[in-house]
């Protein structure tokens, strides 16, 4: 059977430019065995890569579908999920041009067996995928696959934004970097701390349904959970449209491209994530982050927000000479007000506390548990309290290390 001529699409052009298909439209054209094997092979490359199974036609379509840039997708996106008739129009055009290779077997279109049940060494998962398959599993005409491609875009974007859910910033080449191997916590894995993660999730909670909420502050003893709980919301909140973009103290200089760059993704929400944050009396970047979050010429989108950890409430050191009684009382207000002032531009300001004891032996047992070991009480004591004092004192990074420890050698 001949294949569906791809050149007359409208919206979904960027189809042709891609290698694979390029290779599958010539062998549906020109039928020869070097054409097919060609086409066949990339097909099997892109299923083991992208890790896909099935037929592997439909499943690579989908998958540049779901991840290419088209002006549909990107409209979605800018317009908070709405979409003109007659764009929603031309891409229903475009999905009863593909609609063949979307509901026929792959053999249909080239002859090779191995195309129509593939499965991959290694199936690769993720939400967005998942999601994808679950709002198509009833399409059958270009109307339904066209509704449930509106609803995928909507709730999760396309390509990078719908793949990942954290981020670093490219400088180069200035835009948003997915981070792969981003594997936070569950908000369930920080142990204590309860009332500080329900200020948290309520926060963003408001934050991702566009009513009030704050710039957050998180700031005390090292190791306690302040970046993890971060990162938590990340996967706490992914399907609802949370993204967290992580950037370095240098990288301030850029909030105002990050900001604009950001503004492109309306259906979506941001934290920008600095972690150790803390400036020395002479550095100036924290002028750039001032401006950001209240105060700049150009106003900060509503799809961002800023969350900081500090082991320090005032985020610029302060000296005992901004102190010293003997200098001039407008000075040495200026200068005291000017420490924090940085602070004060965070709406919500979270203490987390070094744990207590008992806290300390609760996250050791939570992980241990986790791992299928039940200490009885005397010995999680011993032990733990001797770790603690051998080591850098309770926190809960000590106890993820003293479970480390006990887990590879102990055990």
């Amino acid at each position: 059977m001949t294949g569906p001529d791809l050149r007359n699409l409208l919206i979904c052009r960027q189809l042709l430019r891609d290698k694979t298909m390029k290779a599958l439209i010539t062998a549906m054209i020109k039928k020869d065995d070097a054409n097919t094997s060609l086409a066949s092979s990339r097909l099997i490359y892109e299923a083991e890569r992208i890790g896909f199974s099935g037929s592997l036609i439909r499943g690579y379509l989908l998958h540049r579908l779901a991840h290419d840039e088209n002006i549909a997708a990107r409209t979605i996106e800018a317009e908070n999920g709405n979409i003109g008739e007659s764009l929603l129009a031309a891409f229903t055009h475009d999905i009863k041009i593909l609609l063949p290779l979307l509901e026929q077997e792959s053999s249909v279109f080239i002859p090779c067996e191995f195309l129509d049940n593939y499965t991959p060494t290694s199936i690769k998962t993720h939400e967005s995928r998942a999601a994808m398959a679950d709002m198509l599993k009833d399409a059958h005409t270009a109307s339904e696959y066209t509704n449930a491609f509106m609803q995928y875009y909507k709730k999760y974007g396309y390509g990078d934004i719908a793949s990942y859910s954290a981020f670093c910033w490219d400088e180069n080449n200035r835009k948003l970097r997915g981070i792969k191997h981003f594997e936070p916590q569950d908000l369930s894995d920080i142990i204590g701390y309860e009332r500080q993660k329900k200020q948290l999730i309520e926060n963003t909670h408001a934050f991702i349904n566009d009513l009030p909420s704050n710039n957050v502050l998180l700031v005390g003893a090292r190791g306690t959970g302040k970046s993890s709980s971060v990162k938590a919301l990340a996967k706490h909140f992914y399907s609802d449209g949370l993204r967290l973009l992580q950037i370095t103290r240098h990288q301030l200089k850029s909030l105002p491209d990050i900001m604009e760059y950001l503004r492109q993704f309306a259906s979506k929400h941001f934290i920008i994530f600095m972690d150790d944050l803390s400036f020395e009396e002479s550095e100036t970047e924290y002028k750039y982050l001032k401006s950001a979050i209240e105060g700049g010429v150009e106003s900060r989108p509503k799809n961002v927000l800023i969350y900081a950890t500090s082991n320090r409430r005032h985020l610029i050191k302060e000296t005992w000479r901004d102190r010293d009684s003997g200098l001039d009382e407008l000075y040495r207000k200026d200068s005291m007000n000017e420490t924090i002032s940085l602070s004060d531009r965070f709406g919500l300001i979270i203490t987390f506390m070094a744990p207590d004891q008992q806290q300390y032996l609760d996250i050791i047992s939570h992980y241990l548990q986790k791992a299928g070991i039940k200490l009885d009480d005397d010995k999680l004591r011993i032990l733990g309290r001797q770790w603690e004092v051998e080591h850098s004192g309770r926190s809960g990074r000590t106890a993820q290390q003293f479970v480390n420890y006990y887990l590879g050698t102990m055990k």
